[in-house]
Order: structure tokens, then C-alpha cells, then sequence
């Protein structure tokens, strides 16, 4: 079984109170009063006390384009993730050239090269380094680039693999629309980038000497896509970039299908809920963790970091779970986790960690 070795959350420079992101982007999206007012309350709505932004809060009035807007996600998101995954390496006491597989995920921009690729000059990876950018998973690439990164060291257990996400939601600013969906998220995301560094079981040996700490097993993961429920987050892109899709049936669709999911994994594991000492779950939002301790009939003080994460930082998308995991890397062996996030589908995915 993979172990994480190491976990790199990585915020860019600019902090803005919620009040003052309120007041910046309602004069951008509508002019008219009414929908600024209700904007203004979403916002305040929120849970969040701060996010921070990849440019100056100011800068997002003259951002231009959607090309505008994805050259800056091009420059900012290599240098966020070049930081993260340096980071990330040097905690878990390995070389740039000793990684051998990169699994790289955004929802907030496109490139071909993508990021991933780079990264290798600027890091100092190996050429022959085996990629995989990912895009379309959404909030969920959090949860499920873990998996699948101990997926591919399940089958090289002599190798290390790396999981860099980066999330510069400012970017995808919606101007002139007054929709209620983008009302909503204009007050959710925040930008983040994070880098999880994973070592197959033939490394672990090595990785404990270096560490010397216990680290997080990936035992099993499931995904899950639920019913009916294609339209209700994602992206409609167009000549504008990224318009955003955000509906009242996610949290319903999770209260609903979130039990199934992360019972069938425990299940395979021989585990029920009780079993689980910490429950790492995607911040999406206030009603959204609301219905994760609903669906799960756990208490709601189980998500007291993901409120806490949300207030500090907003929604990072598939950063998020990271950031929550560099918090809790250092516990006790024998502890248990379920990681779980959800993305566009509506899908979630679950990740069950135990330290040793």
C-alpha cells in the first residue's frame, strides 16, 4: 500500500476581508441594487471570514478576457505549483529527479503544455517523468488524485508519485451576471495550490528512515457518481470562459448519496463509521457540510476544520481536502481517516488513510 510522505499547502500573497470582496465584485457583476443587495447577503452567508486572491483585489477590474485571464493562470498557477511541490518533496526528504509520476489537477484554466509539463525544467523532474494533467473532476480531483496516484504505486511499488493541484477560482470571475449561481460563488472560492507526495510500498522503508514519523496509508478508495444529477454543478465554457453552474440539488443529491459511498468502502475493509477517528471532508460550503453530517448522521462537530478551513480560505476546489490533510498529517499510529470530496457529476470520492 502507497503512504502519503508529505502534504504542501500553498495560499497566494492577497487577503481580502468577505465584506470587501463583497463590495469589489457586486459593482462588476450587476448594477443593478436589488441583486447587489442579495449578494451582499449570500456573502455574508457564507461562513467566510477571508480568501485570498492571486492578484490584487483591485487588479480584477481591469482583468480582461477570458485569454486575459487564462495567460495569468498559465504564469501564477506554475509558480504556485513549482512552490508546492518543492515543498512537498523536500518534507517527505526526496529529490526532484527520484519522482517518477505526476498527476497534475485544475478546474480554473487550461494549457497545453499543461502545468505539469512545466514543471519538469523549472523543478528539476526527469524528462522521462510520466504525466497526467486532469481537468473536469472538479472540487472532487482533491480526493480522487490521491486515489488514483496510489492506484498507479499499487502497481510500481518502488516508485514516488506526486499529486499537484492548483485552484485559482478569482479567474473565472463572471462579469455582468446576476444569475443566483453566480451570485453564490462569486461569495464560495478562494485560490490555493497544495502537492501531496505518495511513496509505493517498496519505499516506505526508506521513507520512515527519513521522516521518521507515521504517515497515512492509502487502504482502499471508491467512487461514486450519483443519480440524476449531471446538471447540477460544472461549467457551461464559452467565449466568456467559465460560467459557473451551481444549483440547490447539491446538497440534496449529497444528504441523499453520501452514506452509500463511504459505507461501501468501510464496508470492504471490514469498518462501519464508528471506526473512524477523523472525517476529512471538502469544504464546499455551509449547506454542504450541513448535509455531509446529515447523510452520515455523524455530529456536526466532526467538521468543525472543514467550517474552519472554509472561513479562513473560502472553497479551494481540489485543493481544498489537501489543505485539511497537511493539518492532520501528524497523528498517532492507528488512527483512521475517511477523505472525501465531491465535483461536477454530482460525484464524490471517498479515500480511506490509516497511520502507521
Amino acid at each position: 500500500m502507497s503512504r502519503v510522505a508529505a502534504v504542501a499547502p500553498v495560499l497566494p500573497d492577497h487577503e481580502s476581508t468577505q465584506e470587501e470582496i463583497a463590495a469589489e465584485l457586486g459593482a462588476l457583476i450587476t448594477p443593478d441594487p436589488a441583486r447587489r443587495a442579495l449578494l451582499e447577503r449570500l456573502h455574508a452567508a457564507s461562513g467566510i471570514s477571508t480568501r485570498r486572491t492571486v492578484l490584487p483585489l483591485g487588479a480584477y477590474r481591469d482583468l480582461g478576457g477570458f485569454e486575459a485571464a487564462n495567460d495569468i493562470w498559465i504564469r501564477e498557477g506554475t509558480r504556485l505549483a513549482a512552490v508546492a511541490l518543492e515543498r512537498a518533496l523536500a518534507d517527505a526528504g526526496i529529490a526532484p529527479d527520484e519522482l517518477d509520476f505526476l498527476l497534475f489537477t485544475s478546474v480554473t484554466g487550461m494549457a497545453a503544455p499543461s502545468i505539469d509539463a512545466r514543471l519538469v525544467p523549472r523543478v528539476g523532474l526527469r524528462s522521462d517523468l510520466r504525466r497526467l494533467p486532469s481537468f473536469g473532476l472538479g472540487c472532487v480531483a482533491g480526493a480522487a488524485g490521491l486515489a488514483r496516484v496510489a492506484d498507479y504505486l499499487d502497481g510500481h511499488p518502488d516508485h514516488v508519485g506526486a499529486l499537484v493541484s492548483v485552484e485559482l477560482c478569482s479567474l473565472t470571475l463572471q462579469r455582468d451576471d446576476p444569475s443566483m449561481g453566480n451570485l453564490v460563488a462569486s461569495g464560495l472560492f478562494g485560490d490555493g495550490a497544495a502537492a501531496a507526495v505518495l511513496v509505493g510500498e517498496g519505499r516506505v522503508e526508506r521513507m520512515a528512515a527519513s521522516v521518521g514519523r507515521p504517515r497515512p496509508r492509502v487502504i482502499g478508495s471508491r467512487s461514486a457518481l450519483y443519480p440524476n444529477s449531471e446538471g447540477a454543478i460544472g461549467w457551461d465554457i464559452g467565449a466568456s470562459g467559465f460560467r459557473i453552474v451551481l444549483t440547490a440539488e447539491v446538497p440534496v443529491a449529497v444528504e441523499a448519496n453520501i452514506a452509500e459511498g463511504v459505507d461501501a468502502l468501510l464496508g470492504q475493509h471490514g469498518l462501519a463509521r464508528d471506526d473512524i477517528d477523523l472525517w476529512i471532508a471538502h469544504p464546499g460550503g455551509p449547506r454542504v457540510i450541513d448535509a455531509f453530517a446529515q447523510g452520515l448522521q455523524l455530529p456536526d462537530a466532526v467538521f468543525a476544520a472543514s467550517r474552519r478551513s472554509l472561513a479562513e480560505v473560502g472553497n479551494l476546489s481540489s485543493a481544498s481536502v489537501l489543505h485539511l490533510l497537511a493539518d492532520v498529517l501528524d497523528r498517532p499510529a492507528g488512527t483512521r481517516a475517511v477523505l472525501f470530496a465531491l465535483g461536477p457529476g454530482v460525484t464524490s470520492e471517498h479515500v480511506l488513510l490509516e497511520w502507521s
